[in-house]
């Protein structure tokens, strides 16, 4: 019996498990989906960050046929803790791992490759997760990406319900109506504090969209 290729087992990993999942058990309110283009060249998916559930759900907005020339930037301290871990997050999940420790010269060079390759990158310049619904700080990664590829542009994506359906340390799905919101195509303008700003602010407008309230 032919082996299956990883691409394959990724598609049915997201096809057959992850998306009828969500459907069950999530209320998924997606606003512009027709933005979410990835595998057309070298791009940058950047969203807020709040559950382990967030990269799931990314992906799983992302056509079938061009998962193969997805990656997603993740922690190699949490997705590599184990061999099989390891392989799983490789081969299916489609991550990236970088050393948050800073224990290489450049812990994005894997991601500076990948983006030679013409992958499409899915990151959250928050950082770690943070507590639910709350935003925390963009550090300053996604805009060092662009300094070296300033060709390249960013899709912003704000997701809104996620950490109150698997909070951080939780172990447990409760079942929770999630919105997720899909900004313009945002160009590299030239300074990294004005990328991150504008980011910030794009963030901010994809929030009210969902609900005007205050963000935090």
């Amino acid at each position: 019996m032919a082996r299956l290729s990883p691409h394959l087992l990724r598609q049915l990993f997201y096809a057959l498990l992850v998306r009828p999942v969500l459907m069950v058990l999530l209320g998924l309110n997606v606003r512009n989906l027709a933005r979410l283009r990835a595998g057309d060249g070298a791009h940058i998916i950047a969203a807020n960050h709040n559950s382990h559930l967030d990269a799931l759900v990314l992906m799983s907005l992302i056509k079938l046929r061009d998962m193969k020339r997805v990656k997603l930037v993740a922690a190699r301290d949490y997705f590599c803790r184990t061999p099989f871990l390891t392989w799983f997050s490789l081969n299916i999940i489609g991550v990236i791992p970088i050393d948050r420790q800073g224990g290489t010269d450049n812990p994005l060079a894997p991601v500076i490759q990948a983006l030679d390759e013409g992958y499409t990158i899915v990151i959250f310049p928050e950082g770690s997760r943070g507590e639910p619904e709350k935003r925390q700080p963009l550090k300053y990664g996604v805009a060092k990406l662009l300094e070296t590829h300033p060709h390249i542009e960013v899709t912003p994506v704000f997701m809104y319900g996620l950490g109150k359906a698997l909070p951080r340390g939780e172990g447990l799905l409760v079942p929770f109506m999630c919105d997720i919101n899909i900004g313009e195509r945002m160009e590299w303008p030239g300074d990294k504090a004005r990328f991150i700003e504008s980011l910030e602010q794009s963030f901010t407008a994809l929030a009210q969209e969902i609900a005007p309230k205050p963000w935090h």
